[in-house]
């Protein structure tokens, strides 16, 4: 079996992986290039496996379920923390964690209303229809996520673009390569001036002790410029979509405006961007939940799945912004959980808020069922957005 891919409502995880989580939730998958591996699709298990350290993050190790692309040396360099295991994974953390506390992401309050307040009033200015995409989506955790590192915003076309050819499912390894090797040479040549101008941003303050080498500062940053704005970009218009096209959920958010905490976790579980894995490999024999993994075999968790699971959400396929969805996968779980949730969460409450506040009358331009969704991409969600006002 082949990790199903096929959906059908846009909104939904694919079919398949509602009939795998009920029948068979832990399953034999078939990875490109012949390897046999695994697929999760439980909530238990897709958590007890995340949090078990016998399973393995590290690049080389682990298979795409999608293709069977060569691994890239450079993810195995220092600093790519992603790909490492505790001990190495556990040093870079704990030079991060400070940085993405949720004190120090509450000090951005601030300045994350005033650009979300900028972009919307710009939007408002040009008129309708305008492409949610590139009027909110990708400026707001763009311009955040340049600010905390020290990247200036008018390389945004740069690593914009880079980030669309090294999420595309599509992408050749070739075209792979080149757009990692851009976006490297972009933070290659930032890192080198923070050496001799050190300012008030996470990459001065990540070279300044010396205790990390430019070549880690390098892969740290390449990791938390991709991700930082990629993931809510996608998820802030998704979101948008989910509600105009839920206007029960919709009037419940903007009659009682304090949900919007709620409506954000809801929407991570709902949603599920992350729609493909997150792959790990056995380091050796694991019984997980009566199943034996080999050592060396990979297995796929799939969050959409896991985040539907009727055993730990009650109606699980119901978009619910009063319901608490605390405990969803949607930024992962374990040791490798995503670092930056707490700015991601910030930088959606204000701008769900902001957005519905500014345009009472906010709608669809475009009829629902012309909508192009991302699933071409890692990084699930909508190509444009079109709407009005």
């Amino acid at each position: 079996m082949t990790l199903p891919l096929e959906r059908r409502c846009p909104l939904d995880p694919p079919e398949g992986l509602r009939e795998l989580r009920q029948d068979r939730p832990i399953t034999r998958l078939n990875y490109p290039g012949g390897h046999v591996g695994w697929l999760v699709t439980s909530y238990s298990a897709v958590r007890a496996m995340l949090a078990d350290n016998r399973f393995s993050a590290r690049e080389g190790l682990g298979r795409s379920p999608i293709h069977d692309m060569p691994s890239d040396p450079r993810m195995m360099e220092p600093g790519f923390f992603v790909t490492h295991d505790p001990p190495e994974h556990t040093r870079y953390r704990k030079v991060l964690t400070g940085e993405f506390t949720v004190r120090r992401m509450k000090d951005l309050v601030p300045r994350i209303t005033e650009h979300t307040e900028q972009f919307l009033d710009e939007m408002h200015r040009q008129g309708p229809p305008a492409d949610l995409v590139q009027s909110i989506g990708l400026p707001v955790p763009s311009m955040v996520i340049c600010e905390l590192l020290g990247v200036p915003y008018d390389s945004r076309d740069t690593f914009q673009s880079a980030a669309g050819v090294l999420l595309n499912l599509g992408t050749t390894p070739e075209q792979y390569m080149a757009a990692m090797s851009e976006l490297r040479e972009l933070i290659r040549d930032l890192v080198a001036r923070k050496r001799s101008e050190p300012g008030d941003d996470l990459i001065s303050r990540l070279v300044g002790p010396g205790d990390l080498t430019d070549l880690e500062v390098l892969n740290i940053s390449y990791l938390l410029l991709l991700a930082g704005h990629e993931t809510t970009a996608h998820m802030l218009t998704l979101g948008t979509y989910a509600l105009l096209t839920h206007p029960d959920q919709l009037a419940k958010l903007r009659e009682s405006p304090e949900l919007v905490d709620n409506a954000v976790e809801e929407l991570m579980r709902y949603l599920s961007i992350a729609h493909i894995g997150p792959v790990r490999t056995a380091l050796e024999d694991v019984v997980l939940e009566g199943h034996l993994i080999r050592a060396g075999e990979s297995v796929t968790a799939s969050v959409p799945a896991a985040n539907r699971d009727p055993l730990q959400f009650p109606d699980p396929d119901r978009l619910d912004v009063t319901r608490s969805a605390a405990g969803h996968v949607g930024f992962g779980h374990g040791v490798h959980q995503c670092i930056g949730q707490q700015l991601a969460r910030i930088e959606m409450r204000i701008v769900y808020a902001a957005l519905l506040k500014k345009f009472p009358g906010l709608r669809l331009a475009v009829p629902a069922e012309e909508i192009t969704m991302r699933a071409d991409m890692v990084i699930y969600g909508l190509h444009r957005l079109p709407v009005a006002w």
